[in-house]
């Protein structure tokens, strides 16, 4: 054997050995919805977990993480966790077997961390805890430049409609509007419905999202008819309700920031302050609190409700690695991590009221999703998958054709009664 042939079977007998050795390593693989910087922050909560634990951990981020996990699930290679953003999609799983219980799991105390609503929300329409949710959103809100925009903040629709008419008549743009968000784009419009329902005719809403009410309903028209009032207004979208179907929604409130600001004001969730924080200024990134602050969408009378929306972490393999992975992220260390960027929000209650959250932006949030008891979970999230992405297309034909909407609805109508009922999911709000 030559000198050279020696060297390279070497090395081959320690890249064998090399693998071997760390081949019953343990290692939990996880699937979940993000990318770029939240990619990198949920990775600082997955390498706390293995810091405390020793156990590796594998994340894939996709923003098409349904289309990937049932195809993974079809292959028969499930992650041994999967965070998804529509509980509807979970139900499934847990129909089929292939999502595993929680309950002796997390124990007793996870579950006294969690108010009523999220733990109903974590057991999805049963009586076992079958999620943990990781994150959460606050999406009942309105962004606004308190320097710019300077008037009393509208408790009612109608006071809405008036201070978008008077921002529009004296020549400023009252409304950001983004629809892109690929695989889902549309969905900042159906938020937007999702709230005016809620907030205009609350007892149908939902009824409504567990698939019990009909599109044509006259209070599901009406909730299509107030937001075209709203941003189909000339001048009341920046650019145009063309010029929103073209633009992601995670750049359309960057106007707010611009010299002379681009539009004054922004019904987006919670997640929309990761944005703004990335915004490039002489003056340097907006400050919350100072440079952006919200006022609660306005509600009919009382109690004001609020719409959220969250991701849940589901366990498909059940390990004692997974099981320790599982408690982690329900447990307050984990919960804890993530919420430092001031950008993402836990409805863990040992939470509030210590130093996690920096500004009476990020407090008021926290509060209102750990504490609040009048929360109404995202309707299209709740909705079978056919029916959301029919919500989803509908809304972004109704800007590009208004004079549509009878049909859209029609034909929304045809998929839901085209929807088995068990697959609807009804939860309390």
């Amino acid at each position: 054997m030559t000198k050279r042939c020696a060297v390279l079977a070497l090395a081959v007998v320690l890249l064998v050995s090399g693998c071997s050795a760390g081949a019953g390593a343990e290692l939990v693989t996880v699937l979940g919805p993000w990318t770029g910087d939240e990619q990198t922050a949920f990775l600082r909560v997955l390498d706390g977990f293995t810091r405390e634990t020793g156990i590796q951990t594998s994340y894939q981020g996709t923003r098409a993480q349904n289309q990937v996990l049932r195809g993974d699930l079809q292959q028969g290679t499930p992650p041994d966790v999967a965070v998804l953003s529509d509980p509807a999609e979970l139900v499934g799983y847990v129909r089929s077997r292939q999502l595993k219980p929680l309950d002796d799991v997390l124990g007793a105390e996870a579950a006294k961390a969690y108010s009523a609503q999220w733990l109903n929300l974590q057991q999805l329409g049963t009586d076992v805890v079958y999620t943990v949710v990781v994150k959460a959103d606050l999406k009942s809100i309105v962004w606004y430049d308190p320097d710019r925009f300077r008037d009393d903040p509208p408790a009612t629709w109608d006071e809405l409609v008036a201070v978008s008419r008077r921002l529009s008549a004296a020549g400023q743009t009252p409304w950001c509007l983004g629809m892109g968000a690929p695989p889902n784009s549309g969905f900042p419009g159906t938020d937007w419905l999702e709230d005016i329902l809620l907030h205009q005719a609350p007892d149908k809403y939902r009824h409504w999202a567990a698939g019990e009410v009909a599109w044509t309903d006259s209070a599901v028209r009406d909730a299509w008819q107030s937001w075209g009032t709203l941003v189909l207004a000339p001048g009341a979208v920046r650019g145009g309700s063309t010029a929103a179907l073209l633009t992601s929604f995670a750049d359309a409130g960057r106007a707010l920031f611009a010299d002379p600001p681009g539009c004054l004001l922004e019904h987006l969730g919670s997640f929309a302050i990761g944005d703004y924080l990335t915004v490039r200024r002489p003056a340097g990134p907006p400050v919350p609190g100072r440079d952006f602050r919200f006022f609660p969408f306005p509600s009919a009378g009382k109690p004001v409700r609020s719409e959220v929306s969250a991701d849940l972490a589901g366990m498909f393999h059940d390990t004692p690695a997974t099981r320790r992975l599982m408690v982690y992220l329900a447990g307050e260390a984990g919960q804890r991590i993530w919420p430092s960027g001031g950008t993402t929000f836990s409805v863990h209650q040992g939470l509030v009221g210590q130093d996690v959250y920096r500004s009476d932006v990020t407090r008021g949030i926290a509060t209102t999703l750990a504490k609040g008891t009048d929360l109404c979970f995202d309707a299209s999230d709740l909705m079978p998958s056919a029916m959301t992405s029919a919500f989803y297309q509908a809304v972004l034909e109704y800007l590009a054709h208004p004079d549509r909407l009878d049909n859209l609805l029609g034909e929304l109508e045809q998929v839901r009664r085209g929807i088995d009922q068990d697959q609807w999911l009804d939860l309390p709000c």
